[in-house]
């Protein structure tokens, strides 16, 4: 606030009356218990927190959520969901979930095409993360991911863009859902970095919304200080009330948009502008257009990603469902088809296609509301009767989110299209093992070692057969295999050469 502007301590007493009542309406005046003890600019503060939360809604998800624990119930007669495989043809996947719809791959990127040559496509990026987990203080979207030039997460994504911008001759919007953890931060970082050669009127930043934290005893809103509510991110379900009330959805309409491209911000080589993935979605025949997936074949059992199903039964009966791998009971998750595969095999790499009028209808219609999911945690707080800080040995909270896959059951016809990992999913998000930085840049490495061999490039090989290098295809330069035979290549990659492409 500048220095210059003056509170009228008037207004506020009104404010703090009305606050009071709305507050006691809903069984929760405890968090105006030290206010008095605060400054004119900290009482000020939790009072506009208080009048960004939806105070209404409370009692009924703290009687659903806190002081209940719902289970998830899985889908009524429960069997795997069928998706498109990437070869197209009637696509197998499993026992009783075979996709009827004979598809042309080749009819499907021609219609992508055209939705994107019409400038009727957005990229979307979930990013409100922070690297913590990987030993980096920043914006996750900040973390170098490049497996040769250790470029940033967010300057892969704009290379990606301005590859289609390149090869169709568009300048596609870029909206970027940011946290109030990360807002600030993400915003100079492509500032300093000059928007990574994007137009900086085609990249728009907004907030992602976040929920109040929960005395899991009580209900009671915690509160972090005296002064401050405790609140956690709403989800990356949150995403698509985020749209809507940071301005994108009407920034989108002003433009002509019709299809969002989403995605998560810890993928570097997710293929963000797919007109395979967006014909398939827009084709009457095969889907609704309201919001489409992608999966991979789980690489086992055990793997903790979600699982496509279908209900079989019910007011849902064959809508596509995203299963927690927490949720799916170990017998179906291990369950197996005659020649031995998984028959849940489904798994979800959070890439997704949306329909603008189908996000519309998410936040404008009360029947397409997403649940809440309820999360027990140690959260650190003050003391109700005292405002001493309390650091909690066991979980003493709950935290709501909402997850975006839970809007795929509200589609009347949802696609799940099929892709190869190492082609499109190398996420990093832990700092060792699997999903780190470490074996994203195998994958990088695999997927171009396999596109440069298809273009005639000799790539030197190790006795087990892995790529004997260090390799980096910007998507600037190609977003798939094909499209890297055009590209200027040498004949051979040096053994033990760490080359970007």
């Amino acid at each position: 606030m500048p220095a210059t502007t003056q509170l009228d301590p008037d207004a506020t007493r009104t404010r703090l009356t009305a606050t009071r009542e709305r507050l006691a309406a809903v069984g929760q005046s405890h968090v105006l218990r030290f206010i008095d003890g605060l400054d004119p600019r900290a009482q000020a503060s939790l009072l506009a927190q208080i009048d960004a939360l939806d105070l209404n809604a409370l009692p009924r998800l703290i009687d659903r959520y806190v002081k209940n624990k719902p289970q998830f119930p899985l889908p009524e007669a429960i069997r795997p969901a069928p998706y498109f495989a990437n070869s197209g043809g009637t696509a197998p996947c499993s026992e009783g979930a075979v996709s009827t719809f004979d598809w042309n791959p080749i009819a499907a990127q021609a219609r992508g095409q055209s939705l994107l040559r019409a400038n009727q496509v957005a990229a979307f990026v979930v990013a409100g993360g922070q690297g913590s987990r990987l030993g980096y203080e920043g914006p996750k979207g900040c973390f170098p991911a490049g497996a040769v030039t250790r470029k940033p997460m967010f300057a892969l994504f704009a290379d990606a863009i301005l590859g289609a911008k390149d090869r169709y001759g568009i300048s596609v919007p870029w909206y970027i859902m940011t946290s109030p953890l990360n807002h600030t931060q993400t915003e100079q970082f492509f500032a300093v970095n000059d928007f990574f050669g994007l137009t900086k009127s085609d990249v728009m930043f907004f907030q992602q919304g976040v929920m109040p934290s929960f005395c899991a005893a009580t209900g009671r809103m915690l509160m972090a200080a005296p002064g401050e509510i405790a609140t956690n991110p709403d989800g990356h379900g949150g995403s698509l009330t985020a749209l809507h009330h940071g301005g994108a959805l009407a920034d989108m309409r002003r433009r002509g948009i019709e299809t969002i491209s989403y995605f998560q911000v810890d993928n570097p080589i997710v293929n963000l502008l797919d007109p395979i993935f967006i014909g398939l979605h827009s084709d009457p025949a095969a889907s609704s257009a309201e919001m489409s997936s992608k999966m991979v074949a789980k690489t086992d059992a055990a793997e903790k990603v979600g699982v496509f199903c279908v209900s079989g039964a019910g007011p849902r009966k064959g809508r596509v469902e995203v299963v927690e791998y927490s949720d799916l009971p170990a017998e179906l998750a291990s369950a197996s088809n005659v020649d031995g595969s998984l028959k849940y095999n489904a798994g979800s790499i959070a890439v997704h296609i949306l329909g603008i009028g189908f996000v519309e209808k998410l936040n404008t219609d009360a029947r397409f509301e997403l649940p809440y999911h309820r999360a027990d945690k140690k959260i650190p707080c003050c003391d109700f009767d005292t405002g001493a800080p309390l650091n909690p040995a066991a979980n003493n909270g709950v935290k709501l989110e909402r997850f975006v896959f839970d809007a795929l059951p509200l589609c009347e016809k949802s696609v799940v299209l099929e892709t190869d990992r190492m082609e499109e999913f190398a996420p990093i998000k832990n700092a060792s093992g699997g999903d780190s930085p470490e074996s994203s840049s195998r994958i990088q490495t695999v997927r171009a070692a396999r596109w440069l061999e298809a273009a005639g490039v000799a790539v030197p090989r190790m006795p087990d057969g892995s790529p004997d290098c260090t390799l980096e295809i910007s998507p600037r330069t190609a977003s798939t295999a094909a499209e890297l035979k055009s590209a200027r290549l040498p004949k051979a990659i040096e053994r033990g050469a760490k080359t970007a492409l």
